[in-house]
């Protein structure tokens, strides 16, 4: 599994407001329904307002690709202009490894 974190920032509210439309226009839906996302979920910062983290996550590189290649992500880039967005990007892959599972309180 293949996790991106996107952290959207803006002025004032535009990137919740960016959020806020991604949800309302459907390509949220669109984008959990492609093959091979696992997740795909905004969060607002406690401390920083004017940032939205988006985490998003796939089974592998190929699902990702053929999303970066979706003709969806015009939409989405043109939303990112709208709202005048910069991004900061975080890519992190799973290890498949239990060794801290004694940790973590279910």
């Amino acid at each position: 599994m293949i996790t991106i974190n996107i952290y959207y920032k803006g002025e004032k509210d535009n990137a919740r407001l960016f959020a806020n439309e991604m949800q309302k226009s459907g390509i949220v839906a669109k984008i959990r329904q492609e093959k091979g996302n696992i997740r795909y979920e905004y969060f607002y910062p406690v401390l920083d307002p004017q940032t939205v983290l988006l985490i998003d996550s796939w089974e592998n590189q190929e699902a990702i690709d053929i999303h970066h290649n979706s003709p969806m992500m015009k939409e989405i880039a043109a939303l990112r202009e709208k709202y005048d967005l910069h991004m900061v990007v975080e890519k992190y892959e799973s290890l498949d490894d239990n060794s801290d599972e004694k940790y973590i309180r279910k």
